[in-house]
């Protein structure tokens, strides 16, 4: 995943390392497993005058499989305990960080941002324009996520970031971006005819042109 994508927030790097863990543990089982199994295809397979014998199997072998898989499974949890922490649980205080509301519906995305008095849900409360979201550089971030009819799903992938929208149950999501720059975001879950459309551009700029940018859109809507 850190290969292809530029890493842009600041969780982005131990959410990398820890995909590539994983995909180094799967893929040493993926070899022995399908190791095992041409081997025992080829020395095993059907031949003229040998007759096929049933075997039980063996308790030892079953028990050291489950057991062996159970602690790998076991010590990926525990080393991607402190990323999942970081990146789901330890949300910033929102009065030091820039709040932002993202409602999602059938095939768009909505950013409406607090006013002067620093609260949403209030009259002064402004709302960009359809698919499109301004986001500062170098300040935690934290987004209020819901969705008004359907399932959807806040992915963008360079910001290492991917919550569901559940109609009724909004959620929360930080990050803090460390590059600025233009990165796509997309709906996650098919939610449906029109989810190939719901795909929009995160844009993140230092925190003066973000507060000029969001004055302007103030200004239009008044």
């Amino acid at each position: 995943m850190g290969g292809s994508l530029p890493q842009v927030s600041t969780f982005a790097g131990p959410i990398d390392s820890l995909y590539n863990v994983i995909l180094i543990v799967t893929g040493v089982a993926f070899v022995l497993v399908e190791g095992i199994l041409i081997v025992f295809l080829l020395r095993y397979r059907r031949r003229p005058g040998q007759k096929a014998a049933y075997v039980h199997g063996s308790r030892q072998i079953e028990l050291a499989w489950t057991v062996g898989t159970g602690f790998m499974l076991f010590l990926l949890a525990i080393y991607q305990y402190r990323s999942w922490i970081d990146a789901k649980l330890n949300l910033p205080d929102e009065s030091q960080a820039q709040v932002v509301r993202v409602s999602s519906n059938q095939f768009e995305w909505n950013a409406i941002y607090p006013g002067a008095d620093r609260q949403l849900d209030t009259a002064d409360d402004i709302k960009a324009p359809i698919n499109v979201l301004h986001f500062p550089l170098d300040r935690p971030v934290v987004i209020h996520l819901e969705s008004v009819d359907v399932l959807h799903s806040f992915f963008v992938p360079a910001l290492r970031i991917k919550q569901d929208a559940v109609p009724g149950r909004p959620g929360r999501l930080w990050f803090q971006a460390t590059q600025a720059g233009e990165y796509e975001v997309a709906c996650a879950e098919l939610c449906g005819l029109g989810h190939y459309r719901m795909r929009a551009f995160v844009t993140i700029e230092p925190q003066a042109e973000f507060e000029t940018w969001l004055a302007e859109v103030a200004a239009r809507q008044q």
